[in-house]
């Protein structure tokens, strides 16, 4: 090129636009990111699995499954697609739904370290308790989970069972009152729901609620008034739906956000004076219903361990609202579905009376946990049908391999026994749809049957299960229930103590169709009610 033509092109080269040129370098800069992040970011790549497609481009199955039945619908699929499959999720991504128990025990295994909560999660959960246990992950979440520890251990539960005790003949004592007065109907939800709260109170925080002795506390209407964002007017319910995707959205004030929101704010004043009297009571060296509860013996772990108290008293008030707000509504719903089972098969209800009846008196713990079979069996076999949180999803944040019970075919028709995960990749476990699978559990999976966990009856399908007890209803692995075995105690002893005395019956017999009240939890209800109303027939027991 001549002198002459050089320059010539350097004139030409500088009369371009900044937009003629920044179009090109712009294409050009999104194009290797992208090429980068396809080819860099991921080693592996997620196959392309059988699975539903949904009808809306925007929402996938996600619509289907934030409105209806969920664990019908995870059932319907794994019947349709196998035990493991896809789900469109919307805007072209694909999420994984796991239903193998042996994926399941490595994708649990792996929890809030490989896998993590989705952003709109860790958002909806701040907005309502705050950075606690549940939203945490990693090294966090180990540090707030190691202090609670010791409060959920036997000796610890051993000593709130007089509390679980006190409250249940207290129940028992109202009902009496309701049936003496002429009623022989009486809404069980609304009573259970009392009882929960205020034994979460008294072995939780050392704080008397009251509910059963007739207050109100405003908690309980927060509770009660709780409802996901999607059933919250047409605005949140489209707002609801895309924040998975643009989880921002959670921060616009619209009626389900301000709803949410006032959960945490109805617990503060209750966390506050918790705190107040914890400081007062430390001080004093006083042995209190506050110094031998759950947050009491976590305080007293803080003060041992830095000579003080109040460094963490923000974890402190994390913990009430995630012990209270978990432990109210998954109880209610565990009770409320175990006498439902109970009214729907008055075999079971003798059978589970007289067993209680024999015995005479209150359990002593060993006899609660370990020393009435048929009580456990019943209990057992609820929990295993009936569970608070039917399904989790989790983000993969690095490539992972998880290994399959059997092997299965991708649409491309390759045959796998293990299936990559690439980063970023949606995964999905379906707790009910193991819990209830007929190839784990055999023909009658989805039957109410007690006697399947007597004289070693379980099939080895269900053996091979490691969630506590072969259920998945306390999830497994890092995130597993650290309130189980106190929600056991809680639950056999309000049994022990109210199917000894009464007797139950749903009110147009055994058939009566049961509905689903959507809250923080979807708890059932008699289906003709308002509400979460579970009206039962209450009479003595002979």
């Amino acid at each position: 090129m001549s002198s002459a033509d050089h320059s010539q092109y350097l004139h030409q080269l500088s009369a371009l636009s900044a937009r003629q040129v920044a179009g090109p370098a712009l294409l050009v800069v999104l194009g290797t990111w992208f090429l980068l992040r396809r080819f860099s970011s991921s080693r592996v790549r997620t196959p392309k699995l059988k699975g539903p497609t949904g009808n809306s481009l925007l929402f996938g199955v996600l619509g289907e499954i934030n409105r209806g039945n969920s664990p019908a619908l995870f059932d319907k699929w794994a019947k349709e697609y196998g035990t493991t499959f896809s789900i469109d999720m919307g805007f072209g991504k694909t999420g994984v739904v796991l239903g193998d128990v042996k994926a399941i025990a490595h994708f649990l295994a792996r929890d809030t370290l490989t896998y993590r909560q989705m952003k709109f999660n860790t958002v909806l959960l701040e907005l309502i308790l705050g950075p606690g246990l549940l939203w945490a992950e990693g090294e966090v979440h180990r540090r707030q989970r190691r202090p609670l520890t010791p409060a959920f251990s036997n000796s610890s539960i051993r000593g709130y069972l007089d509390v679980f005790y006190a409250n249940a003949h207290k129940l028992k004592s109202q009902w009496e009152g309701i049936i003496d007065s002429g009623s022989s109907t009486i809404d069980v939800q609304n009573w259970i729901a009392k009882t929960a709260l205020d034994n979460l109170g008294i072995a939780g925080f050392g704080h008397s609620f009251g509910s059963l002795d007739g207050n109100e506390p405003e908690v309980v209407g927060v509770f009660d008034n709780f409802r996901p964002p999607s059933e919250v007017g047409a605005v949140s319910k489209i707002m609801f739906l895309l924040a998975p995707l643009i989880p921002a959205l959670l921060s616009i004030p619209t009626d389900g956000v301000k709803l949410l929101a006032s959960t945490k704010a109805a617990m503060k004043p209750i966390a506050e004076g918790l705190i107040q009297s914890a400081k007062r009571q430390i001080s004093q060296a006083q042995d209190t219903e506050l110094s031998k509860s759950i947050i009491g013996l976590l305080i007293k772990a803080e003060c041992a361990e830095s000579g003080t108290f109040g460094a963490k008293s923000e974890e402190v008030i994390l913990a009430q609202r995630t012990i209270l707000f978990a432990g109210y509504e998954t109880t209610t719903y565990s009770l409320s579905w175990a006498f439902i089972e109970l009214s729907r098969n008055l075999e079971v209800q003798q059978r589970l009376r007289k067993e209680l009846m024999e015995l005479g008196t209150d359990p002593t713990y060993e006899q609660l946990m370990y020393g009435l079979p048929y009580l456990n069996a019943v209990v057992q076999e609820s929990l295993r049908l009936h569970v608070p949180v039917p399904n989790i999803v989790r983000v993969a944040h690095e490539d992972d391999m998880i290994p399959l019970s059997a092997p299965i075919t991708t649409t491309a028709g390759m045959v796998i026994s293990e299936l990559p995960i690439a980063k970023g990749t949606s995964v999905w476990s379906s707790f009910t749809q193991v819990n209830q699978s007929e190839e784990i559990w055999g023909a009658d999976a989805k039957a109410f049957k007690p006697e399947r966990w007597l004289d070693d009856n379980l099939t080895a399908g269900a053996k091979s299960i490691q969630g506590y007890h072969h259920i998945l209803t306390f999830s497994d692995g890092q995130r597993i229930c650290l309130g189980r075995a106190f929600a056991i105690a809680n639950i056999k002893s309000t049994l022990s103590v109210l199917v000894r005395n009464f007797e139950f019956e749903l009110p147009d017999g055994p058939d009566t169709p049961i509905g689903v009240f959507r809250a923080a939890v979807a708890r059932p209800k008699v289906d003709s009610e308002t509400g979460s109303r579970l009206p039962l027939k209450v009479r003595r027991a002979d």
